[in-house]
C-alpha cells in the first residue's frame, strides 16, 4: 500500500468545519482500488466451510488452482483481478448477489469492455476459473446493514442445524411409533376382515380367492397378545404431538399432523415480544418434550406406569434439561442502538440472565454519542463501546464485540458464539455513523477498533473454568500498547521526505465526527511549537505537565495538506476513560494486571527484606575526627552537600525501583535494556540501540521511570523530532 504524497500546510488558520481526517487515514483512497476484506461472502454452509470468507481470499484462492506461477499464468491471474476490482465496484454500488451471478455478469461485461466476442479468450479464462470456485454465497458490502446480514446468516445456519438434527430424532420416533401401532393393528379384527384383505391384496377378477373364508382361518390363526389400550392410547397421542409440534416443519409430508400449525417465528426486533412469545410457548415445549421422552421410552418397551405416570403428571419447567431445551430453535433478537429504544436494550440483558436460549444482536452505529450530558432515549450514547463489557458479569452468556471490519477475523469465536446452547450475546460495530458520512463504514469501523474506542473480544463460558481460558482479546492491535504505533511518511515545506511513527488514539476517531469539531481548533504552522505534544504523549503527563502543553493530533485536508489540531479537553477527558477501559481489558485478560504487578511488588520486597535479615553486616566506626570543630564541619557538609548526579552527562537512565517487569521495554531491544537479580530493568548498554528506541521505550512505558537523556549519536536521522518527544520524560 502506497503511503499518501502529504505536506505540512503552512497556509492560514484551517477552518475546522470541513471534514477533519487523521494522518493516518491518507494512506487510503478509493476502496474499490485497494483489496481488503470487502467484499464479504456469506458461504453457503456445507460441511467443513466456513460461515464467511472475504471475497479477495476466494479469488486467491480460486488462482491458485488455476493459473500457473510462471508467466504463462500471469495473463489469467490479471484478468481474474481486473474480474474482483469489478464485483467490488458493483457490491459497493449496492449491486449485491450469489458470487457465481455476479461473476457472469461481471465477466460479460469486461468481454464486451475489451472488444472481445463470446466464449473468446477472456471469457473462457473467466469461465474456467468460476468452475474452480471452491465456495459460493452471497456477497456483501461494508454498510450500515452489514451486522444483521452477518448474524442473520450465522443463525440461519445454526438453526438449519438443530433442523437437521430434530428431524433426525423425531423422523426416527414417528417412525418407529408408527411400527409399533401398525404391528398392533395387523393383530386385530379389523385387520383381518374381508374387506380389508381384499384391499391390501387386490381382489382377483375371477374370484379365485374367497376373503370371507381367508379372514374365518385367519381369525382363529389370529394371536392374542394384543397391545394394552392404555399404552396404544399413550403412543397414538405422543406420535399426534410429534407430527403436530409447532418447532420445524415436518421432514416428510407423511409426518404432517392434520391439525398441524405453521411453525413459529423464532426472529424478533425487541426484546419484549421474544421473552412474551416464550413464555406463551411453554405448554407446546412441555407438551413436545414429554412426548419425546414417552415416545423414547415406548420404542425400547421401557414406559412404566406406575413409575413414569406421576412423573408426568407433575413435569413442569423447572424440569426441562439443558439438552431438551437445546434441541428446540433458539430465538434471535435483533436490536439497533438508535433505534431501538434504550429500555429494550437494558431488558435484553434480562434475558440474558434467565440463561433463555436467546441470540442477541446490538447493532451499533454511532460510538460517541450526542455532545450533550444526557443521550437521548433511542441511545446509549458513549456507553453504548460498554454493553458487551457489562453482559460478561453475567458469566452464564457468550459474548463477542467487535466491528463490521473485523467480523471475518473472529469467524472462529462466531462459530464458537452459535454453537453455544446458553444465551449469547453479540455486539457489532458497523461504522455507518450518520454525523461520519465522509469516512467509509469499512474504514471507520477498523479504526474503532484500532483506538481503543470498540476493542474486539470474546467471552466464552464453555472455554474453561477461569477468566484466562474465557476471555480472549487477541482480535486487537498491538495489545502490549496503550494506542497502536504505525511508521508514516510525509513530505515536509523543503520537499524532503520524513519519517515517524504516529499512535492512533481515540482522539484520532474522535475528530472525524462533525458534532465534535467545535472541540478541535486548527494550528497554524507559524505556530508550532515544542510546548505541543502528540495527544498520546501529553495523556501521559501529570495534571501540572499537562497544564504546560498542548495536546494535538495530526490531519490532513482534502487537498493533502497535513497540519495540527489543537484538542480541547471534552475529547480529552473521553480519550482518558477510553484508554481506562482498554487497560481494565488487559487487566481482565491477563496482561499488565495490576493485581499480579503489585504481588510480584509485595513478594520482591519480601525477598529484600529476608535476605537482609540473613545477611550479617559488618558496622565499621569511622575514624574520629580530630577536634570538635571538625565533626561539626564535617556534619555540616555531609547536610549541605548537593547530591551527586549520576546521568548529568546526559545518559539514558531507569528509576529501577520502580520497575513493574512488564517486558516491553525489554522485548524492544534486550541488549540496550536488560534485568538485574530481581528482574527490574535497567540500562545495560546505552549504545546498543538508537535514541528513537530510547524514547519509544520511555513513551511506552507503563510508569514513566525511562529517562532518554541526550542522544549519544549526533548523526541519527530525526533527532530534533526525537528530542522534543524526550523533553517530557527527562
Amino acid at each position: 500500500m502506497e503511503h499518501g504524497r502529504i505536506s505540512p500546510n503552512p497556509a492560514a488558520r484551517e477552518p475546522v468545519s470541513v471534514p477533519l481526517r487523521p494522518a493516518l487515514y491518507a494512506r487510503f483512497g478509493d476502496l474499490a482500488e485497494l483489496r481488503h476484506d470487502y467484499p464479504l461472502v456469506l458461504i453457503d454452509r456445507a460441511e467443513g466451510a466456513p460461515l464467511l470468507r472475504p471475497l479477495s481470499r476466494i479469488i486467491d484462492d480460486t488462482l491458485q488452482k488455476v493459473a500457473p506461477a510462471d508467466l504463462t499464468g500471469e495473463a489469467l491471474r490479471q484478468q481474474v483481478l481486473r474480474l474482483e476490482e469489478d464485483i467490488r465496484r458493483k457490491v459497493m454500488a449496492n449491486e449485491e448477489g450469489r458470487l457465481s451471478d455476479l461473476w457472469r455478469e461481471a465477466a460479460a461485461e469486461m468481454v464486451e469492455r475489451e472488444g472481445q466476442a463470446p466464449f473468446g479468450e477472456i471469457d473462457n479464462n473467466l469461465e474456467t476459473a468460476r468452475k474452480k470456485l471452491p465456495l459460493d454465497g452471497m456477497v456483501i458490502g461494508c454498510d450500515a446493514a452489514t451486522p444483521g446480514k452477518v448474524l442473520g446468516h450465522a443463525w440461519s445456519a445454526k438453526q438449519a442445524a438443530k433442523a437437521r438434527r430434530f428431524r433426525k430424532i423425531v423422523d426416527g420416533l414417528i417412525l418407529r411409533l408408527s411400527d409399533i401401532l401398525k404391528s398392533d393393528h395387523m393383530k386385530s379384527d379389523e385387520a383381518h376382515d374381508a374387506g380389508a384383505l381384499a384391499s391390501a391384496m387386490g381382489a382377483t377378477a375371477d374370484g379365485e380367492i374367497d376373503f370371507g373364508v381367508l379372514s374365518d382361518v385367519l381369525h382363529r390363526a389370529r394371536p392374542e397378545d394384543r397391545l394394552p389400550a392404555d399404552r396404544v392410547a399413550r403412543i397414538e397421542h405422543a406420535l399426534r404431538v410429534l407430527k403436530e409440534q409447532p418447532f420445524f416443519a415436518p421432514g416428510r409430508a407423511s409426518d404432517r399432523g392434520p391439525e398441524r400449525r405453521d411453525p413459529y417465528s423464532y426472529s424478533f426486533d425487541n426484546c419484549s415480544d421474544a421473552l412474551d412469545a416464550y413464555r406463551d410457548r411453554l405448554p407446546d415445549v412441555l407438551e413436545f418434550t414429554k412426548a419425546v421422552t414417552v415416545a423414547e421410552l415406548e420404542v425400547e418397551n421401557k414406559y412404566r406406569p406406575e413409575l413414569h405416570d406421576p412423573i408426568f403428571e407433575r413435569f413442569e419447567t423447572s424440569d426441562l434439561s439443558a439438552e431438551q431445551i437445546g434441541l428446540l430453535p433458539s430465538a434471535l433478537v435483533c436490536l439497533r442502538d438508535g433505534e431501538t429504544l434504550s429500555a429494550e436494550i437494558a431488558r435484553s440483558y434480562e434475558a440474558l440472565a434467565c440463561g433463555l436460549p436467546i441470540t442477541v444482536l446490538i447493532q451499533v452505529d454511532d460510538l460517541l454519542g450526542p455532545t450533550s450530558p444526557e443521550p437521548p432515549q433511542n441511545s446509549f450514547g458513549a456507553g453504548t463501546a460498554r454493553l458487551a463489557a457489562m453482559a460478561m458479569g453475567l458469566n452464564n452468556a457468550f459474548v463477542l464485540q467487535t466491528t463490521a471490519a473485523h467480523i471475518h477475523k473472529m469467524n472462529d469465536a462466531l462459530e464458537r458464539g452459535m454453537r453455544y446452547e446458553g444465551p449469547a450475546l453479540f455486539c457489532l460495530y458497523s461504522g455507518a455513523t450518520p454525523s461520519m458520512p465522509e469516512v467509509a463504514p469499512y474504514i471507520l469501523s477498523a479504526a474503532a477498533t484500532e483506538s481503543r474506542a470498540f476493542p474486539s473480544f470474546t467471552y466464552d463460558p464453555s472455554a474453561g473454568d477461569d477468566w484466562a481460558a474465557r476471555f480472549d482479546l487477541a482480535g486487537n492491535p498491538q495489545t502490549d500498547m496503550d494506542w497502536p504505533l504505525h511508521g508514516f511518511d510525509y513530505e515536509d515545506a523543503e520537499g524532503q521526505r520524513v519519517q515517524e511513527d504516529q499512535a492512533f488514539t481515540f482522539v484520532d476517531f474522535a475528530v472525524c465526527d462533525r458534532r465534535y469539531a467545535r472541540f478541535c481548533h486548527a494550528i497554524e504552522h507559524s505556530e508550532w511549537s515544542d510546548e505541543m505534544l502528540p495527544v498520546n504523549v501529553w495523556l501521559k503527563l501529570d495534571a501540572t505537565q499537562q497544564r504546560l502543553h498542548t495536546p494535538y493530533v495530526s490531519v490532513v485536508n482534502p487537498k493533502g495538506g497535513l497540519f495540527r489540531v489543537g484538542i480541547d479537553g471534552k475529547i480529552t477527558e473521553a480519550a482518558r476513560r477510553c484508554l481506562d477501559g482498554w487497560k481494565r481489558l488487559l487487566e481482565t485478560g491477563g496482561i499488565n494486571n495490576s493485581h499480579a504487578i503489585r504481588a510480584l511488588a509485595d513478594d520482591r520486597l519480601r525477598r529484600e527484606d529476608e535476605a537482609r535479615k540473613t545477611t550479617p553486616v559488618e558496622h565499621a566506626e569511622p575514624p574520629a575526627p580530630a577536634n570538635a570543630e571538625l565533626a561539626t564541619a564535617a556534619v555540616e557538609a555531609e547536610v549541605e552537600a548537593p547530591a551527586v548526579d549520576p546521568v548529568s552527562d546526559g545518559s539514558p537512565w531507569i528509576e529501577t525501583p520502580r520497575c513493574t517487569t512488564c517486558n516491553e521495554c525489554v522485548q524492544t531491544n534486550s541488549a540496550l535494556f536488560a534485568y538485574n537479580g530481581d528482574m527490574q530493568a535497567y540500562i545495560a548498554d546505552p549504545d546498543a540501540g538508537t535514541y528513537r528506541q530510547i524514547v519509544e521505550a520511555a513513551e511506552g512505558c507503563q510508569v514513566s521511570i525511562i529517562h532518554p537523556g541526550l542522544p549519544r549519536n549526533p548523526d541519527e536521522p530525526d533527532l530534533e523530532e526525537l528530542i522534543e518527544r524526550a523533553a517530557a520524560f527527562n
